[in-house]
């Protein structure tokens, strides 16, 4: 089963320590011993801190975008350091050259490909120009919620969802860079039109990000990734 994990820069580098890219290192090395993988890091408090100051300066937002990739791609060379020569030992800055990766057997990581795409874009391209059989957007909330539970104490969370409920979720998310979103609009659009399996749910614990796809990939027994998280279905 080929796996595109998508892991927020809120999750992976909230505090840039080496901690969080060790216990990720450490999930990802198991969860590779039966699947493939290619996971898209993003650029968390730092992308936004530099983009902040960015626009302060008179950057435009394709500039901004430029140094929040920079930034998912810095994050992205973290991992691969923590995952030593079970990692992919360069960044795809694109598409094809993940692609190209896969024959490596080993485990891809990479940030952001182009202005205009989010990291959930570029996982969600992926899955689709991959034929993936799976996408995971591991971010900072349990799932996908009918409004930010974090503003909203009677947001009400979705165990199942359609991609087009999905779209309608999130499609009044701003689009600038470093906009913040359990998962981005052009994203959810990618989803809908593909119709592929995903799962939104808290990266936090990188144990529970494992426990999800082993349970993902065993059709019997899918209890688990709805407790963890959001399913997205066609």
């Amino acid at each position: 089963m080929l796996v595109i994990l998508s892991i927020g820069g809120s999750i992976l580098a909230k505090e840039l320590k080496p901690d969080s890219f060790l216990a990720y290192a450490a999930a990802l090395k198991e969860l590779s011993s039966e699947h493939d993988v290619i996971v898209v890091t993003g650029g968390g408090v730092a992308a936004r801190d530099y983009i902040s100051v960015a626009r302060s300066t008179g950057s435009n937002e394709v500039e901004c975008d430029y140094i929040g990739i920079d930034i998912t791609r810095l994050n992205a060379k973290l991992l691969i350091s923590a995952l030593g020569d079970a990692a992919y030992n360069a960044v795809p800055h694109d598409y094809k050259e993940a692609e190209k990766a896969l024959s490596s057997g080993k485990i891809i990581v990479m940030g952001g490909v182009i202005p205009g795409q989010t990291t959930d874009a570029v996982s969600a391209i992926l899955t689709e120009y991959l034929n993936a059989d799976l996408l995971v957007i591991a971010t900072a909330v349990d799932g996908v919620y009918s409004a930010d539970p974090r503003e909203d104490p009677n947001a009400a969370k979705y165990e199942t969802m359609t991609a087009k409920e999905l779209v309608n979720t999130v499609m009044t998310t701003e689009m600038k860079a470093g906009s913040k979103s359990p998962v981005d609009p052009l994203a959810a659009k990618i989803i809908e039109r593909c119709e592929f399996e995903t799962i939104v749910m808290d990266g936090s614990n990188p144990q529970d990000v494992l426990e999800v796809v082993i349970q993902e990939g065993n059709t019997t027994d899918r209890k688990s990734s709805i407790r963890l998280g959001t399913r997205i279905i066609g």
